[in-house]
């Protein structure tokens, strides 16, 4: 599988790898990010992290070649500063996050984690306990409701919550197209599917797999963290991939770039400012990033610097 990394040329051109120093890949995946900027400077180091154990052995033959400038971590990035400490790292040059779910992990059926191919509700990209599968059979009504709503932003969120429960009352829900069925279902006659629609069950799919791996808590957990790693001049790249991660990203940087206000006077205190956003709007991919790489559409890259 040869993992084909998003907006490559916008994120080697905002992490500046010529600079050398310690940069860490936090979702290093296939690590085709990760061999990208090794490749563009041999003055650089690199750390890469991920929680999935398949993805870092996958990671560790393709970045081999680069020998010891390369340090492969299992791990949260949610955790980021521990594991850091535990490399004896107390501060870096350059920090990216690709976010949201992996080529890997949406091609093995066995995962769970796509509605297009018959496998388990699991979408753990870790280890973990909780499972999509329980989330079906298992929360209230009422909290598949609100997980739905609040993590897919599903406009029938009441309905499809519905709909599971009533089917899981007959049998338990086992499989991703078992479920996709049922939300197709309770959307019929809404909305119906048209060229260029989404699927009727991605925003479910989006949903639980949030809720599985916990991705929003533990992505404002890692930009808490990075501004206080990184060094002076140090980049931060995210890519998200929905509105829920660009809007948590926006805002964080927003409020670190125009540092706290004086009680007082009620101006910001310019001292204070914690970074500099280098995108003043996300970067989007182009026609023929897209076209080549379907994934890529919905991706959103925001940079910062720290000063």
């Amino acid at each position: 599988m040869r993992h084909v990394p998003v907006l490559l040329e916008e994120t080697i051109r905002l992490l500046q790898p010529e600079r050398g120093g310690l940069v860490v890949d936090c979702t290093v995946g296939l690590g085709g990010h990760a061999e990208a900027l090794l490749e563009a400077s041999s003055s650089l180091r690199l750390i890469g992290i991920d929680r999935d154990p398949q993805a870092l052995e996958m990671a560790e033959v393709r970045l081999r070649p680069f020998g010891a400038r390369v340090k492969l971590a299992a791990g949260n990035f949610a955790d980021l500063e521990a594991l850091l400490h535990q490399e004896g790292v107390e501060a870096v040059d350059g920090i990216l996050a690709d976010l949201g779910v992996s080529s890997l992990q949406l091609e093995r059926a066995e995962r769970g984690f796509s509605f297009r191919r018959e496998g388990p509700l699991d979408m753990r990209m870790g280890p973990g306990r909780l499972t999509a599968g329980m989330i079906v059979n298992d929360y209230s009504e009422t909290d598949l409701e609100q997980v739905l709503r609040e993590f897919g932003e599903e406009p029938q969120a009441r309905r499809i919550a519905r709909a599971v429960v009533r089917s899981r009352e007959q049998k338990a829900i086992e499989t991703t197209t078992e479920l996709s069925g049922i939300v197709g279902k309770a959307k019929a006659g809404r909305g119906r599917q048209r060229p260029g629609r989404i699927d009727p069950a991605t925003r479910v799919f989006q949903a639980l797999r949030i809720e599985v791996n916990r991705e929003l808590l533990g992505l404002e957990a890692l930009l808490d963290q990075a501004v206080r790693l990184l060094e002076k001049d140090g980049r931060l790249v995210v890519i998200s991939y929905h509105s829920l991660e660009d809007r948590i990203v926006k805002n964080t940087f927003r409020d670190l770039a125009r540092g706290e206000v004086d009680e007082i006077t009620g101006r910001t205190r310019s001292e204070s400012r914690v970074i500099e956003v280098l995108t003043k709007k996300p970067i989007r991919p182009s026609e023929e990033e897209v076209a080549a790489n379907p994934r890529s559409r919905s991706a959103r890259l925001r940079a910062a610097r720290r000063l």
